[in-house]
């Protein structure tokens, strides 16, 4: 794999995390766990993260380090993988149940390929996020 985690900044923690709470749980994600480990506060994570770190793949919310103000990057996306269409539809209606903001429903994107099933939205902070399910050119029964 090419990521070991990424971190998104929030400047209200407790909402963000239970956003993401939602609209992971469809696509099988759950948060991280760092009990017996020091100075997470202010983070929330959610995949995998195992013996400290050692093996992790997740996504991480934090107040910013130096104390400003979160922001949001222009053009920065993280896309999450849903093994089927019930489950990026599942998100998205998530998401927006949530406070999120639609960029995009469900649906094919025939120009990215023929089986392209995506979704876009912003979060409560304004990120970016996108679920894609491959593999399928018609809905799964």
């Amino acid at each position: 794999t090419m990521f070991t985690y990424v971190c998104l900044g929030t400047d209200k923690l407790e909402r963000a995390a239970a956003f993401y709470d939602a609209v992971l749980a469809p696509l099988g994600l759950s948060r991280c766990n760092t009990s017996g480990e020091v100075d997470w506060q202010g983070w929330a994570g959610w995949g995998t993260y195992l013996d400290g770190g050692q093996t992790e793949m997740a996504l991480w919310l934090c107040t910013p380090f130096d104390g400003r103000p979160a922001t949001v990057g222009n053009g920065t996306m993280v896309a999450f993988k849903a093994a089927s269409w019930t489950a990026v539809d599942e998100f998205h209606a998530a998401a927006i149940a949530h406070g999120g903001n639609n960029e995009g429903a469900p649906g094919l994107r025939p120009q990215y390929n023929p089986d392209f099933y995506a979704a876009y939205v912003r979060d409560l902070d304004g990120h970016k996020l996108a679920v894609v399910c491959r593999g399928f050119t018609q809905a799964q029964r």
